[in-house]
């Protein structure tokens, strides 16, 4: 049996997002595995993914989990107590040297001293921080970290080739033997039992807009097919309610009244994508690009730029502009739009392109990385 000490840091700061839902499907299906053994040592989380997990299901995590939603005394100040807990509980665990290999959840460094001989394997989501430092003046610890643990990892993995590639261009020192590639899946289900209210006519864009997210080139691209279309609505998803500079863009433009952001539950995903004429993703990287998948599941044509890890997520399924080519970006949309046959050509051979991707196939993956870490160090 292999045994496999897994870190709660993600659990403990993310109450969602795209990593702790990672893990927590790595680590279901794992704990499916008569022949692995995975232990987290969670005393407490806020994590939605984690909680709605048959793996919440200790009887001392759901006793604190009582006392902190019911005591206002507990819930000021012991659930920061207890995810510290969980990270001491985690190096003494290293020290005692119970388990064959460790699985850090993000880049903080905290566990180094008490490794010892014992392996790890280290997954890098993407290199964002030390391509775009620009976006990230104030984060002092994210890219040093990282650095300081690709060095030490015993086993990487990389989430696309793109990745990998990144990784070896910025850390040429770092080995590319120990860099193995291991896609993500997408856990969205078709759910219509609380349909949302959708516009009739709508683009889709989902998610945070800042950044690197290219939302104030995409919303200035589609402006003029805004304008030719009156009765077509661009629906931000998610990403909480526009700043002051993006209404103030929008209304410059003269689209206000074809602009819409709206929260979703994270149930109605799929009938946001399914519903739309189709989702375009501007960024200008991602590691994987976790949203292209849910869209081509979701029977929804994706427009976005053929570069980054897209073209290795999206296949031939994907409808490519050059980045940051407004003209061109406008071009695809409007093929969409006016060809219902290449839509449906574009859907079809989204499904097909999602069939490749599946956490049973991550999780394996993780496991072999781990039984060659384990190997290397033995």
């Amino acid at each position: 049996m292999i045994k496999i000490l897994l870190d709660p840091q993600i659990f403990n700061n993310q109450t969602f997002g795209g990593i702790s839902r990672q893990y927590t499907e790595i680590y279901k299906h794992l704990d499916q595995n008569e022949d692995v053994l995975v232990q987290c040592p969670i005393f407490y989380t806020d994590n939605i993914y984690y909680k709605e997990s048959e793996l919440f299901s200790d009887t001392y995590q759901q006793n604190h989990d009582f006392k902190i939603r019911y005591s206002q005394i507990f819930r000021n100040y012991r659930p920061k107590k207890l995810k510290k807990k969980s990270l001491k509980e985690t190096v003494d665990q290293l020290k005692s040297k119970t388990s064959e290999v460790f699985i850090p959840t993000y880049y903080d460094p905290y566990f180094l001293d008490a490794l010892g001989q014992t392996p790890f394997v280290l997954t890098v989501y993407d290199m964002i921080h030390e391509l775009f430092p620009k976006y990230f003046a104030g984060d002092k610890f994210t890219a040093s970290s990282k650095k300081l643990l690709l060095e030490k990892a015993t086993k990487i993995i990389a989430i696309s080739q793109n990745t990998k590639d990144d990784i070896l261009r910025i850390y040429p020192h770092i080995a590319a033997s120990k860099i193995e590639i291991v896609y993500l899946a997408s856990s969205i289900k078709l759910d219509d039992t609380s349909p949302p209210n959708l516009p009739e006519n709508y683009l889709l864009f989902v998610g945070h807009r800042s950044l690197y997210k290219n939302f104030n080139f995409f919303i200035q691209a589609v402006a003029p097919i805004l304008t030719d279309c009156p009765d077509l609505v661009v629906l931000c998803a998610g990403g909480n309610q526009f700043s002051e500079e993006e209404s103030q863009l929008i209304e410059e433009l003269g689209i206000k009244k074809q602009v819409v952001q709206q929260d979703f539950e994270d149930a109605q995903l799929a009938l946001y994508y399914k519903n739309a004429k189709c989702f375009i993703f501007p960024s200008e990287y991602e590691g994987f690009g976790l949203p292209v998948l849910e869209a081509m599941i979701s029977e929804c044509p994706v427009v976005l730029p053929h570069h980054s890890s897209f073209p290795e997520v999206a296949g031939e399924a994907g409808v490519y502009f050059e980045l940051n080519n407004a003209e061109d970006l406008r071009k695809k949309i409007y093929g969409l739009l006016e060809d219902p046959e290449s839509r449906r050509h574009y859907i079809d051979k989204g499904l097909k392109q999602a069939t490749k991707f599946s956490w049973k196939k991550t999780a394996l993956g993780y496991l072999n990385a781990c039984k060659q870490a384990i190997q290397q160090s033995s």
